[in-house]
């Protein structure tokens, strides 16, 4: 059993003992607490809050207590049910309410589930807005109602039709362009709310022919529901047998998108970005904004467009900080999770479908020929365990100092770069795990270069 807090919420595996997984108490306790920073942060008779879930079997429990606690501290919800993310994200803007939470495990197995926590900008919390929340962790802090002042309950599911509408009404969104494109696209909705979302979306923009790969929402993941090409095997081979233009995979709760080319190949989930990056920035010249272990395709991009690119650390809410700083046109992850702005600030694979579809219809080119527009670089993607006795902030501080000739950044552990290749290692903050990070432009040279620090962190090893 698992249980996991951060400054976006909660998550854990589903049953054992209260603390010990994410457990009815412990959903109970979090909401509470939630419930309760709201109502010290709002002085306002009626606070409402946005909520809405994935798939997961237990979504609709998970869901009824955190409705029935909010409701018994006095504050309205305002009930999505099936839905995405970002359009919940997008649900608390358009209610004017005080929060929202998704339900949602992300990329996580079926057996788990968690509460994302959003404040009224539809946002994730901030770090200083989840610490406010902490200090009402405990029980004794809780205040409930009388049954006169009850919160109340309203269902709403048209808000992904709000959703869909607001990604078609944008400058940049061309439905003639791509209805005219004659697209035929797969999806891969791993049997969860993407599943739903985007062949929606792609019948709205006007794609001729969809062909749905688990796309039933039973909350039954038939794989690995992270987006990444060794579980996106039958999505490749669809995309190929049908003769589609391309094939689109999200996640569970649908923040992250990854592209299939028409020959079956992965566009590169780093690329997502970096794709629809070009296209915005080649209509809207301006500054972007990536976490530091996404590609650094994206800073020549954006360079070649004449604007500015800006690192931040890893994690949606820090990106939407920069991007807000440096007034970013568009920024994002390197997992396939793009923000534009000019829509909302968070991850939303349905407006980084319906700005793909447009560039990939108006330049009349195959998803493959697009890619190779773009510079060539290649990840490495690495963990190193260590003993939970190791002293992991000094081995940072020991390869800082040994490549202190370099240029280095350490907003967010360590990066250092070397001309057009870098690495960036990260600390876990649940375990005695190193995240090692390695570009190049060739794959055997971002294994080299990553297999050399995992060497030197080899010798500092010895000296610790």
């Amino acid at each position: 059993m698992a249980l996991i807090q951060s400054i976006s919420g909660i998550r854990g595996t589903i049953g054992g003992r209260p603390g010990e997984g994410l457990s009815p108490a412990d959903v109970m306790k979090f909401t509470g607490a939630y419930g309760m920073w709201l109502r010290s942060r709002h002085q306002t008779d009626r606070i409402q809050v946005v909520i809405g879930r994935d798939s997961r079997l237990s979504g609709p429990l998970v869901s009824g207590i955190v409705v029935s606690t909010l409701q018994s501290m006095g504050i309205d919800t305002i009930d999505a049910g099936l839905s995405t993310t970002p359009t919940i994200e997008m649900g608390v803007l358009h209610h004017g309410a005080q929060g929202g939470i998704i339900i949602t495990a992300s990329h996580n197995p079926m057996n788990w589930n968690a509460l994302k926590l959003l404040n009224e900008k539809g946002e994730f919390m901030t770090a200083a807005e989840g610490a406010e929340m902490q200090k009402f962790m405990d029980l004794q802090t809780f205040d409930f109602v009388k049954v006169d002042k009850l919160g109340k309950y309203l269902a709403n599911d048209t808000l992904l039709e709000m959703h869909i509408e607001k990604v078609m009404d944008l400058p940049l969104v061309d439905t003639d362009a791509i209805r005219d494109a004659g697209f035929t696209i797969a999806v891969d909705g791993i049997n969860s709310s993407g599943g739903v979302a985007v062949p929606l979306l792609l019948e709205a923009l006007g794609v001729k022919r969809v062909v749905e790969v688990y796309c039933s929402p039973t909350g039954r993941f038939q794989h690995n529901p992270e987006p990444l090409p060794e579980h996106l095997q039958r999505l490749s081979s669809e995309v190929v047998s049908e003769r589609a233009h391309l094939g689109f995979a999200v996640d569970p709760d649908v923040d992250r998108l990854a592209i299939v080319s028409e020959d079956g190949e992965m566009f590169g989930e780093e690329y997502t970005l970096v794709a629809v990056a070009d296209y915005v920035l080649s209509n809207t010249p301006g500054n972007t904004v990536s976490n530091l272990s996404s590609t650094q395709a994206l800073a020549e991009i954006t360079a070649k467009h004449g604007g500015k690119h800006f690192y931040s650390a890893v994690g949606e809410v820090n990106v939407v900080a920069a991007m807000k700083e440096n007034n970013a046109v568009i920024g994002g992850e390197g997992n396939g999770g793009v923000i534009y702005p000019a829509l909302h600030n968070g991850r939303d694979a349905l407006v980084g479908i319906a700005l793909f579809l447009t560039q990939l219809a108006k330049s009349k080119l195959s998803c493959s020929r697009l890619k190779k527009q773009y510079p060539e670089l290649y990840m490495s993607k690495n963990k190193i365990e260590l003993s939970a006795d190791v002293d992991l902030p000094a081995i940072i501080e020991k390869l800082g100092d040994k490549y202190r000739r370099q240029p280095t950044d350490r907003v967010d552990g360590l990066k250092i770069w070397f001309d057009r290749e870098w690495i960036h290692l990260r600390l876990s903050n649940t375990e005695p795990v190193i995240r090692l990070y390695a570009e190049s432009d060739s794959p055997v040279k971002a294994d080299h270069i990553a297999e050399k620090v995992r060497k030197d962190i080899s010798e500092i090893l010895k000296d610790l």
